[in-house]
């Protein structure tokens, strides 16, 4: 009995130690569980696979194409500025023939001088419209239309006219040409930006598509709750009477 209760009066302080233990141990647990509650979230799951590789295909197949779009987006881009370089030497050349049409128009008003109206001067004055209309056209001033109407006569060409009255209509027709040309050039420089506008909105367009693509197969990452700082109470401070100068 003795041997019994002695073995009692040892194991019980012995199994009470080991539940103090085993009790301190869980409450340290929980406690850092409750310190830390983020570890206790589950981990985001990844998507399937079936579903990642569709994402990673599409975003390949959406980085392939906002790169060709950037490409083609350059290439309207480059036409747009060779386009507007063409506006502007059109307008340049149209710009000197016009000046050059108001001089000789202002030397018009001066008497033309009179010649002999014989036929060895209608033959001189018909061989220097053509030489002249032909030096212009190789300088690309007169069409090979309005060539052809110089020696066939038509549109207002006469080679009976002075030589002066005849640089002046010459003058006026390349004039004319250079106009035209301007405003071929003008519309196909406002073509060409209208080009260059609607590539650079696709290439946008497709690249913002291709970063969120790219965004979707980035895990999402893990947040930490922010910890709540105790902030120390403010002592009010105590007013005091001032102390009087005098006593």
């Amino acid at each position: 009995m003795n041997t019994v209760l002695h073995e009692f009066l040892i194991d019980v302080p012995r199994a009470t130690a080991i539940w103090s233990a085993l009790l301190v141990l869980a409450l340290t647990t929980l406690t850092v569980l409750a310190a830390r509650p983020e570890r206790d979230q589950p981990a985001a799951e990844p998507p399937p696979v079936d579903e990642t590789a569709d994402l990673r295909r599409y975003a390949e197949e959406v980085a392939v194409a906002a790169a060709g779009a950037a490409q083609t987006a350059r290439r309207r881009r480059n036409a747009w500025l060779t386009a507007q370089e063409e506006a502007d030497r059109a307008w340049q050349a149209y710009d000197e023939a016009e000046t050059a049409t108001r001089r000789l128009t202002a030397a018009a008003a001066l008497p033309t001088p009179r010649t002999p109206r014989t036929p060895a001067e209608y033959a001189a004055r018909e061989r220097w419209l053509h030489r002249a209309a032909v030096a212009a056209n190789w300088r690309g001033d007169l069409s090979a239309r309005q060539l052809g109407d110089v020696f066939g006569h038509r549109d207002g060409w006469d080679a009976r006219l002075h030589p002066v009255e005849q640089e002046i209509v010459l003058t006026r027709a390349v004039r004319d040409g250079k106009l035209a040309a301007y405003r071929a050039a003008a519309a196909a420089e406002r073509a060409a930006w209208r080009d260059a506008e609607v590539a650079a909105e696709a290439a946008r367009t497709l690249a913002a598509e291709a970063y969120a693509a790219a965004e979707s197969l980035r895990p999402a990452p893990r947040t930490k709750p922010r910890m709540a700082f105790a902030r120390r109470p403010v002592t009010a401070a105590r007013w005091r009477p001032a102390r009087a100068l005098f006593p």
